[in-house]
């Protein structure tokens, strides 16, 4: 029987670190090894069972992951986009496997993220859903197969506690409609719209936001075309989704060559 892969969480105070340190306490393939926050949280020093309402599990929270990583396999990094870069920069040098899971990276900050993976198998979702994987799969084959005369309309909902907009998943469909139509996404993206914006330009993909309550991430990808539309969606019932992609995602990072790597790479959807 293989030995449990040795798990390390990065912003482990959090919404979704608290649920990766649960999925890897259940699953008998994995072994947590510690979990990290950012200097002068409230929880630094404290066991790590006292973030789960648990018993004490002999693992203090640190602040110090370069501490951690001789002690771990793969490092699961769901923090913010400075502290995933510095995580990233940390997991390289310790020639450790890196799942990052963190929204709102902006270009240069992924292209940052792509220097480390030059050392490290790195996978980068902005979802981790194995069901939102599939989802851009579809969306980039439904845009590749439908003309231009096809209107994409991405939109998305989230609870009132996120802070960045367009989601991530929402922009990474975007994408994928670009990839699927082989055009530049930065140049076609409409971001917002306010006032007096004139018709629709064609050929563009455009983003609509919604803020409120305890919506976990519904996305839908709608393509309206003359007299009919296609609408693709993705409604999220629990975080856990989230954490067990993750966890699929370590498992298969480990021992893979350095590269950036994506969901679809470990799903074998490429």
């Amino acid at each position: 029987m293989a030995e449990p892969l040795k798990i390390g969480v990065t912003g482990c105070a959090g919404r979704m670190g608290r649920m990766i340190l649960q999925a890897v306490l259940q699953n008998a393939d994995f072994r947590l090894v510690g979990g990290t926050v950012r200097p002068g949280h409230v929880s630094a020093g404290k066991d790590l069972g006292s973030l789960l309402a648990r018993p004490d599990l002999g693992l203090d929270v640190t602040t110090e992951l370069k501490a951690l990583i001789p002690h771990v396999d793969v490092i699961i990094d769901f923090s913010s986009p400075e502290a995933s870069l510095h995580h990233a920069d940390l997991a390289a040098a310790g020639k450790v496997a890196l799942v990052v899971g963190t929204t709102g990276l902006n270009k240069a900050q992924e292209k940052k993220l792509a220097q480390a993976a030059t050392k490290i198998p790195l996978v980068y979702a902005a979802n981790t859903s194995v069901g939102v994987t599939l989802l851009m799969v579809l969306v980039e084959r439904a845009a590749a197969a439908l003309s231009p005369d096809w209107d994409v309309e991405i939109l998305e909902m989230h609870h009132r506690f996120k802070v960045d907009a367009p989601s991530g998943t929402a922009l990474a469909l975007g994408r994928a409609a670009a990839i699927g139509r082989g055009i530049d996404h930065d140049r076609v993206a409409i971001r917002q719209r306010d006032g007096q914006v004139g018709p629709r330009l064609q050929g563009s993909i455009g983003y609509a936001a919604l803020r409120g309550g305890d919506v976990i991430g519904d996305h839908t990808v709608i393509f309206a075309g003359p007299k009919e539309r296609i609408e693709l969606a993705h409604k999220a019932g629990g975080r856990e989704i989230y954490a067990e992609g993750a966890l699929r995602a370590a498992l298969w990072a480990h021992g893979q060559k350095p590269g950036l790597y994506s969901m679809r790479d470990v799903l074998g959807l490429v």
